[in-house]
């Protein structure tokens, strides 16, 4: 079997690279229309560009598993400043895009946590529809839009997850059957456990983005080695393999904190028994450290005995 590593949006590695450069909406509205629209294209400019200088990064390293910066253009939801990034930055996601097609990467996004479909306050999940529309608009850019996904997680439980969950069910046919089409579920530390995401997740014939790191936080009633086989059924309809965040806690007592790197040890029973699946995945590397932590891992792993390092970013176990 093969696994994958890929890491979140910037390297550490490259000088000033952040593909997350902001522009408040107060700093905005401090300007003149000319100067305000000048800086929203020279900061978009600026993070596509450090996303382009990331992609080489990733392709000098054969690293193929990356997620998107869901920053790369400011203000773009903004209900006041909404504007037309495509028209005027198209070449530049196209040749995003074009080089993540021609080196057979996995690209996705993951919006923040204020993307939620569980709320009972109907402009809560308007903005989410919005927010999720502008991650789909950024993937059809790049023509990515049959490939990447877009991962959120259930949302907040309002004192009844029942309940909740019955919103979900309600307010996520809001999304566009584009939009909806691409979006993969994560299991949350606190909130959902890998058990109750999976359920949605059969239900609505979504892919369930298996987070370790938040299983062992939150752990469900039914043990994460008896979930697993499910979990990747789940991507069997949209013709991926499985992805899984990884990443480790900084210590016991910051459980939910993701360290710099990831340590081997408190991933070995769950390679055990990913091995012993015998399916390709891929790792999403959520620690601090990013490209660093993911090739870290990539080594470490290739360390054990059975194991062989197969390029810069995989291994064959």
């Amino acid at each position: 079997m093969r696994i994958r590593f890929g890491f979140v949006s910037q390297s550490w590695t490259l000088w000033e690279a952040s593909p997350a450069r902001a522009l408040t909406y107060t700093r905005y509205k401090q300007m003149s229309a000319d100067e305000g629209r000048e800086k929203l294209l020279s900061v978009t400019r600026e993070n596509l560009m450090n996303t382009l200088r990331t992609i080489y990064f990733c392709i000098a390293h054969e690293i193929k598993v990356f997620r998107f910066s869901s920053s790369i253009v400011p203000l773009a939801t903004h209900p006041d400043v909404k504007w037309d990034f495509v028209k005027e930055f198209g070449n530049e996601f196209k040749e995003i895009g074009d080089l993540v097609k021609r080196y057979g990467m996995r690209s996705s996004f993951h919006p923040n946590q204020f993307t939620l479909f569980t709320s009972d306050k109907p402009h809560i999940t308007e903005n989410a529809v919005v927010d999720m529309v502008y991650h789909y608009e950024m993937l059809k850019a790049m023509g990515l839009e049959d490939q990447g996904t877009i991962n959120i997680h259930v949302g907040g439980a309002y004192g009844n997850k029942e309940l909740a969950v019955e919103r979900f069910r309600e307010n996520i046919v809001s999304l566009p059957d584009e939009v909806r089409g691409r979006m993969t579920l994560e299991n949350d530390d606190k909130t959902y456990t890998t058990e109750e995401t999976l359920v949605l997740c059969e239900e609505l014939g979504i892919p369930l983005a298996f987070d370790y790191h938040h299983e062992y936080a939150n752990p469900s009633s039914v043990s994460w080695e008896e979930l697993l086989p499910r979990v990747y059924a789940t991507w069997k309809d949209i013709g991926i393999i499985p992805k899984i965040h990884i990443s480790s806690p900084i210590s016991e007592k910051k459980l939910r904190h993701h360290a710099d790197f990831v340590d081997l040890q408190f991933l070995m029973e769950f390679l055990k028994v990913v091995v012993g699946l015998g399916q390709d995945v891929d790792f999403m590397v959520e620690a601090k450290r990013k490209d660093e932590a993911a090739l870290q891992l990539c080594e470490d792993i290739a360390k054990i005995r059975g194991v062989k390092r197969i390029s810069g970013g995989a291994v064959e176990w």
